[in-house]
């Protein structure tokens, strides 16, 4: 794992790393030359918040001399040039040398002038303590599915479903099974239907979405909502689908929660979704130009109009700024049950 895996991990999960001292974030804004770092960031370099003002030029002095070639100068962060990625050595005050491996992103005005930067590292010095921490994200999401019945998925280029074990159990089913067939969790009257229209989905790179009826062990019948994305690398390569099911009430609606359940890998699949006609309608709610979104996403405005002229990779991370940017505004795009996108201004 490196900080590049961050972006599709949970909020839990990334709050519980950094509880643990691994992850850390950082800003800094040209215009009014403000820098600012997490409370998880002075952790990581091992600094008192009270006594040291936070400075991308200390950071890199407390590189190892042979790994600060490896990051940006100051200099040329603030044009724009920050270092995308790197892993690097961390000498602490206290002597103690850290592996940290990182990731930048910079912010473009429309015009292309370099707006801020900001960034997140990961402390990869001892891997034990992040399996570990991964480990207890897993058995979190496996408990989440005997208690509430809600549970991710994914569906590699294998053709083999990822599920947690709970799922098998909750069903009475075995994993093997489940992972060649899931829709034998169905019941039988909705299975044909289902597993047809899924896989013929999965085949067009499509999104899937349903309310079949599921058996559990213990014989009761409960509606639940199923989704399928398919997910795009940055350069626009299929990946596969990622997935979610959760319990609904015959409305559709949620049983037991207040609102759909979210994963963060799920939610940026979800965005990959989004398509130029959808930009271009949710800018109408807000009467915005495409310069507007530009400015509002960080993005120049070149960018803006190659997404709404598709002509960006689905993966593309201007793609997920874009889609921040609106949603910040009120916009919401709601995935319908029939495979279409609907726009909304709250």
């Amino acid at each position: 794992m490196d900080a590049a895996d961050l972006t599709s991990c949970s909020d839990v999960f990334l709050r519980t790393i950094e509880d643990y001292g691994l992850v850390g974030g950082w800003s800094w804004t040209f215009a009014s030359d403000e820098q600012r770092w997490s409370p998880g960031f002075f952790r990581l370099l091992g600094l008192d918040p009270s006594v040291v003002t936070a400075s991308y030029d200390l950071f890199v002095r407390l590189l190892h001399p042979d790994d600060r070639a490896r990051l940006a100068s100051p200099s040329a962060v603030v044009q724009g040039l920050a270092s995308p990625s790197a892993t690097v050595r961390l000498i602490r005050p206290s002597g103690e040398l850290r592996v940290l491996s990182l990731l930048c992103e910079s912010r473009f005005s429309p015009e292309g002038r370099p707006l801020s930067v900001s960034g997140v590292a990961l402390d990869v010095t001892d891997r034990e303590r992040l399996r570990q921490a991964q480990a207890a994200e897993q058995r979190r999401r496996q408990a989440l599915y005997l208690t509430s019945y809600t549970a991710t998925y994914s569906l590699d280029l294998d053709l083999v479903h990822h599920f947690p074990a709970e799922v098998a159990q909750a069903h009475g089913l075995s994993l093997e099974e489940i992972q060649v067939d899931p829709f034998l969790m169905l019941v039988p009257e909705d299975r044909g239907p289902f597993r047809d229209r899924g896989w013929e989905m999965y085949d067009r790179h499509m999104r899937f979405q349903g309310m079949p009826r599921e058996r559990l062990a213990n014989g009761e019948v409960v509606r639940f909502r199923l989704v399928g994305v398919p997910v795009w690398s940055a350069a626009g390569e299929y990946r596969g689908w990622t997935g979610m099911k959760y319990p609904v009430h015959e409305s559709g609606a949620p049983a037991g929660r207040a609102d759909t359940p979210e994963d963060a890998t799920m939610r940026r699949a979800l965005e990959q979704a989004v398509r130029g006609h959808h930009l271009r309608a949710a800018r109408g709610l807000l009467d915005w130009s495409m310069a507007t979104l530009a400015q509002a996403g960080g993005l120049s405005l070149s960018t803006v109009r190659r997404l709404e002229d598709n002509i960006e990779a689905q993966g593309a991370r201007s793609r997920h700024k874009a889609v921040t940017a609106l949603r910040q505004a009120g916009i919401r795009f709601i995935a319908m049950d029939d495979g279409a996108i609907a726009v909304a201004r709250l």
